[in-house]
Order: structure tokens, then C-alpha cells, then sequence
């Protein structure tokens, strides 16, 4: 009986709700979502660059690989935290990944001659 009603008033809401659990907390939020990442990407690029400012003259890509290594490894050992998961685990992971992103990079730029 409860189950037809809830049907015969909104039958996707009711579904929704109640047999996936999604409710109006749990609903997408794009402009909050779309914020946040803009300030992540922000505080991401802000890191290196400040890096490469407080280097000294001739050790600009030596600061920024390093510094942007450690911030990656912290991240990752965050969000491995946040997830319940090993904090080292996670930091060597997102190390090793970022790392090889930055070989390949590095690569590629020396092979097309972007970098001397």
C-alpha cells in the first residue's frame, strides 16, 4: 500500500530515494563541484610556481621536480588516507606515477626539441 502511493505521486523520486539511495543531499552540485575544482587546480599550479620563484638562478627545474614530487607524494598519502587505505602506500604510488608522467614529458619535449 505505501509503496503504490509513493508510486503514484512521483515514481522516479520514490526509486530514487529509496531503492538507490539517492536524495536531495546526495544530488550533484555543478557550480559547487565546477568551484572547487578551479581552486584545486589553482592551489596545484600555485605550488610549483612558487617553487620556481624561490629557486635559485639555474635550479628552476631541479626545484620544480622536487618540490612538486613532494607535494604529490603527500597528496597521495592524504587521499589514501581519506580513503582508509596505507598513507605510504598510496604517497608511493601517486610518486611513482607522477614521477613517470614527468619522464615522459621530459622525453618527449628533448625528442621534438622543445627542451635543450
Amino acid at each position: 500500500v505505501v509503496s503504490r502511493q509513493l508510486m503514484a505521486h512521483d515514481a522516479l523520486g520514490a526509486h530514487a530515494r529509496d531503492e538507490i539511495g539517492i536524495t536531495e543531499a546526495l544530488s550533484a552540485r555543478p557550480f559547487q563541484a565546477a568551484w572547487t575544482s578551479a581552486a584545486s587546480f589553482a592551489f596545484g599550479a600555485a605550488v610549483p610556481l612558487l617553487a620556481a620563484y624561490l629557486a635559485p638562478a639555474g635550479h628552476y627545474v631541479m626545484a620544480v621536480a622536487l618540490v612538486s614530487l613532494a607535494f604529490l607524494a603527500a597528496l597521495g598519502g592524504l587521499a589514501a588516507q581519506a580513503g582508509g587505505a596505507s598513507i605510504w602506500r598510496g604517497a608511493r604510488r601517486v610518486l611513482a606515477w607522477g614521477l613517470l608522467a614527468m619522464v615522459v614529458t621530459s622525453a618527449a619535449g628533448r625528442l621534438f626539441g622543445a627542451v635543450a
